[in-house]
């Protein structure tokens, strides 16, 4: 098969965007979805569409890839119910105040019920007191008073009298103590009186003044009595004033929310409570207002108080991006005030987590973060499991404290949870975590790239318009979206395939916005990306550029031109983390007497990685199967990278290395105006490799600061064709014919091309011809034996 040199067209595959329907993005439809992730796409409204637990979503994907920006244009047009969306509220409980108790209501509602109590609130501040401060009411309890009053006093007459009319009177003690003393005449007995008293007398005034003390303790306890009734009368007359006062505000908020059984019963409860805790209202409401501004809170009783800790204003779906997972963003939190040096905390401190928020709806977080935060990952999985959330003390599980805090009710918890993450993250929480599996059961699995057809482009430039729009930047003419195109392909180094990293694309945007707008121009044209891709070509190339001085200052040593045994350029990509250069590597092979090894030096002192070593090895078994069928190979070789200290991996210098232990044997010189690239198997079949376009580039710059002339190229896979994006000035050199890109299926043909002689075909006895360069090594090889 004759060996295949490339046109110019092969080498970079151009947008003709034949289908356009304008001239520039300003006409172009932008479009409303991520291109290229059908299948991320179909895996998100599979999990929408299931209520059941566990259907939670964890998109992979690397950053930069859309897939934030997919899902939530996704979720803004998914349909909902919007009947199924509450607004939550937390009221006292007023049976056990330290377990506030929810309220679900249905959208709108909880703010509304909230601001109607805060008024009826309002009013009974003000109106109860009037309601005890009136003529109305101190007549009502004074008469109450004086009936009291009046039995006291006869019941006391009666007793004084009793005791009169037996010659002893009633008196009352400093203490307040009643007791009876003898009368002497109209004067009471001394003691020195009383003892003057014959004996019988004394006995006789004892025993009645016994008489008089059992009538005065069986009074005492009538006393006791009606003094229980009448704070029984006074109660039930303040909580009658009470009830018609809350009766007369309470009736209509009734009636307002009729419709709603939590809310009845809760006021119900309420009035009951107000009823029973009217001092609240009265000599308290000074102490409430100063607790409430402690709490930077209205100055209203806060027992009686409606927190609203979710509230819907719209029919909105639910959509929540949490930046900050933490534990208390996340679940909510319990906060505290401080009166008079008290700590203290109420149900009206409760506070909304993300959870909460997005109850209902999506909650879209980072994988890696949500792992990164204490606690959080294994409360979400709780609240996933039991589906509600509860107010969990965190600083009590920390400090294993039994500190008194609140314990509200859990709230019901109806969520999709979608993580966003990358594939390891995912592979290790499969790997350790079994509950991983069961909560998140819906992969949505993100594409690097997309096939590159007529359709898709399209798709593309209508994507490049959407950012346009979107940010606001000057629109691109029908040139600068091909060659955004172009780029896309080039990012992935292939001619039928586009980068679905959408934010490499949107920042290329950016920066040729900015060149266009710095050049005055009312549209991004082609000059401007070109300026913008080398400005980012500048920013990032200064190792390149440190690379590419060894070889103008000649401390890397490189040929390119000429021949030479035993020797050819490679060629080899060095990486950073933002940008990927290819340069020339000279191989050398030696060959001295021995029995047929292959010596590999950048793995004999462990410079050599073992997919190298592999490719070594691959190389060694198909020398063995050309020159070692009938006899051990006679010599022991020798290959190494030449001036390489830094490390050597992969095995896309295989064909290289054999070509240079080709020359080697057969002591054929090659060509050093040629670099070559790919890797092999055992049968010489050529094998693609990675890299091919900065590899070309970084020989073809080489050969620039060397001095070019026009037989100068480079040998790569026929497999690796569909990979190239060149740049358009080796394009242009090729066009002319100034440089050469040679496209092969087996090692054989490029050793030809190096040497400008056949490699040879075997006989069916394993001889070569003698004209070829296996045949020449394989004389020699025989001349060795002998």
């Amino acid at each position: 098969m004759a060996i295949q040199r490339l046109t110019a067209d092969q080498l970079y595959s151009v947008a003709e965007l034949e289908q356009l329907p304008c001239k520039s993005t300003k006409e172009l439809t932008p479009i409303d979805e991520i291109v290229g992730q059908e299948r991320a796409q179909k895996a998100v409204e599979f999990a929408m569409s299931i209520k059941e637990k566990g259907y939670n979503i964890y998109a992979i994907g690397q950053n930069g890839l859309g897939k934030r920006t997919m899902i939530l244009r996704y979720l803004n047009r998914h349909p909902h119910d919007a009947s199924a969306l509450y607004d939550w509220c937390y009221v006292a409980n007023f049976e056990d105040i330290r377990t506030p108790k929810v309220l679900k209501l249905p959208q709108g509602v909880g703010v509304r019920f909230r601001n109607d109590i805060e008024k009826l609130m309002t009013k009974l501040v003000n109106a109860m007191p009037l309601a005890f401060d009136n003529e109305m009411y101190f007549s009502r309890a004074d008469k109450l008073k004086n009936q009291l009053a009046q039995k006291q006093e006869a019941e006391l007459e009666r007793i004084s009298k009793d005791a009169k009319e037996k010659g002893i009177s009633l008196t009352i003690t400093t203490q307040g103590d009643y007791q009876f003393v003898a009368m002497n005449g109209e004067e009471l007995h001394t003691e020195e009186t009383f003892d003057a008293l014959s004996r019988k007398e004394q006995e006789s005034f004892g025993a009645s003044i016994d008489e008089l003390e059992v009538s005065l303790r069986s009074m005492v306890r009538q006393l006791t009595e009606w003094e229980e009734a009448y704070t029984e009368k006074i109660k039930k007359l303040n909580d009658d004033v009470t009830r018609d006062v809350i009766t007369h505000f309470i009736k209509q908020l009734k009636l307002d929310y009729s419709q709603y059984p939590e809310i009845k019963t809760y006021l119900t409860e309420l009035q009951k409570d107000i009823i029973e805790n009217a001092d609240i209202f009265l000599e308290e409401s000074g102490e409430q207002g100063e607790i409430a501004s402690a709490a930077l809170d209205k100055k209203l009783p806060r027992r009686y108080k409606v927190n609203v800790l979710v509230s819907r204003k719209t029919d909105e779906f639910p959509i929540v991006v949490e930046e900050t997972p933490n534990y208390h963003t996340l679940f909510g939190s319990i906060e505290t005030a401080t009166f008079k040096g008290t700590v203290f905390t109420d149900f009206s401190l409760i506070r909304a987590g993300s959870l909460h928020k997005a109850n209902g709806g999506v909650l879209l977080m980072d994988a890696q973060k949500v792992l990164e935060q204490p606690y959080v990952w294994d409360g979400l999985k709780r609240a996933l499991r039991s589906r509600q959330l509860s107010f969990t003390s965190l600083e009590k599980e920390v400090t294993l404290t039994g500190a008194v805090s609140l314990d509200p009710e859990p709230i019901p918890l109806d969520i999709k949870i979608i993580l966003f993450g990358d594939y390891r993250t995912y592979q290790l929480l499969q790997h350790y975590d079994p509950e991983f599996s069961e909560l998140f059961r819906v992969t949505a699995d993100f594409e690097d790239e997309m096939k590159r057809t007529p359709e898709s482009e399209l798709h593309y430039a209508r994507f490049i318009s959407s950012v346009v729009h979107d940010n606001n930047m000057l629109h691109c003419d029908k040139k600068a979206i091909a060659r955004i195109i172009e780029h896309s392909s080039r990012i992935v180094a292939d001619q039928g395939k586009l980068s679905l990293h959408s934010a490499h694309i949107a920042n290329l945007l950016r920066e040729s916005n900015y060149v266009a707008k710095q050049s005055n121009s009312n549209m991004i044209r082609i000059g401007h990306v070109e300026e913008a891709l080398s400005n980012q070509e500048m920013r990032v190339s200064r190792l390149k550029d440190m690379v590419m001085e060894g070889f103008i200052n000649g401390t890397t040593l490189i040929r390119t031109e000429g021949k030479a045994v035993g020797q050819v350029n490679a060629l080899s990509v060095i990486s950073t983390s933002d940008h990927a250069f290819g340069a020339p590597n000279r191989i050398t092979a030696t060959t001295c007497y021995g029995d047929g090894e292959v010596i590999d030096i950048e793995r004999s002192v462990d410079l050599g990685g073992s997919i190298h070593s592999k490719g070594v090895m691959i190389l060694s078994a198909y020398l063995s199967s050309v020159f070692g069928r009938n006899a051990r190979v006679p010599l022991t070789t020798t290959i190494t990278f030449e001036q390489s200290y830094g490390g050597v991996d992969g095995d896309s210098a295989s064909m290289a290395e054999l070509c240079a232990v080709a020359s080697a044997f057969s002591k054929q010189p090659n060509r050093q105006d040629i670099a070559i690239t790919g890797s092999m198997n055992q049968f010489g079949e050529s094998q693609p490799i990675g890299g091919v376009n900065e590899k070309i580039e970084g020989f073809f710059d080489v050969c620039v600061i060397k001095g070019r002339h026009p037989q100068q190229g480079v040998i790569i896979p026929r497999s690796n064709v569909h990979n190239l994006m060149l740049r358009p000035d080796i394009v242009r050199a090729v066009e002319k014919g100034e440089f050469h890109i040679w496209a092969i299926e087996h090692v054989t043909e490029a050793i030809e091309i190096f040497t400008g002689k056949r490699a040879g075909e075997p006989t069916d006895d394993g001889s070569y011809p003698i004209d070829t360069i296996f045949g020449i090594a394989q004389a020699k090889l025989n001349a060795l034996r002998k």
